[in-house]
């Protein structure tokens, strides 16, 4: 009995000691959009709440590190999370309730030949009017205008071009390639892919477009000591 009694008051005082795992805002949208993030050493599952929405979505389940460039969100319908190493991006196109993997172009855009920037070289993050820019000190990577061409979609004629060998050809809907906002490329990738003759790729800016009047966080924020 007296035994029993010791392994109790064992139990009892390692659940006592036992911590909860913390859970920190990292990064505000707005007044009622932000990210938090479970886990110790500012690493771990990264969760997106929308409170007039009434959403609470989770993008990963472990091992995020947060994005530590400047970050300004004002869009809504259409949420971008840039990976840490900035190597690909979690992707939202229905204002946070599901989330997707994507990534940068196929095609070399930066001047050592890859096809994604360098951490080192990224400057910026911005997402405004449902598209994103991603500004480096080389390029200028964005995603497409937030629609898809209606001529590849079901039961559209299909977009006919010319190639660069002056054969002509036609995207059909069957093979429309990528949807919108799901791929990030520089107009110089964009030179040398098909998708430059749908409308969501064309006409694209020079720059980032200018933000006013944001209220969210412009850099995503975590304590180290969180939990500790």
């Amino acid at each position: 009995m007296k035994g029993l009694k010791i392994l109790l008051l064992a139990l009892t005082v390692t659940g006592c000691q036992a911590k909860k795992v913390p859970t920190q805002v990292v990064y505000r949208f707005d007044d009622h959009r932000y990210l938090e993030l479970t886990g110790y050493n500012c690493e771990g599952a990264l969760w997106f709440t929308d409170t007039q929405r009434g959403i609470h979505s989770e993008l990963t389940s472990q091992f995020y590190r947060i994005f530590t460039r400047k970050y300004v969100h004002p869009s809504e319908k259409y949420i971008a999370v840039m990976s840490f190493d900035s190597t690909g991006f979690l992707v939202s196109k229905d204002y946070g309730q599901t989330w997707q993997s994507v990534h940068f172009s196929p095609s070399p855009n930066e001047p050592n030949g890859d096809d994604y920037a360098p951490y080192e070289d990224v400057i910026s993050f911005t997402v405004v009017n449902d598209q994103g820019f991603l500004q480096t000190k080389n390029s200028l990577y964005m995603s497409s205008k937030p629609f898809d061409d209606p001529r590849i979609l079901a039961g559209g004629p299909g977009i006919p071009f010319i190639s660069n060998d002056g054969a002509n050809h036609i995207l059909k809907p069957s093979a429309p390639g990528w949807a919108w906002g799901k791929v990030y490329m520089t107009k110089r990738g964009l030179e040398e892919n098909i998708m430059q003759f749908r409308t969501e790729w064309q006409d694209l800016p020079d720059q980032v477009p200018e933000v006013k009047n944001y209220k969210g966080w412009d850099h995503m924020r975590c304590d180290m000591d969180a939990g500790k």
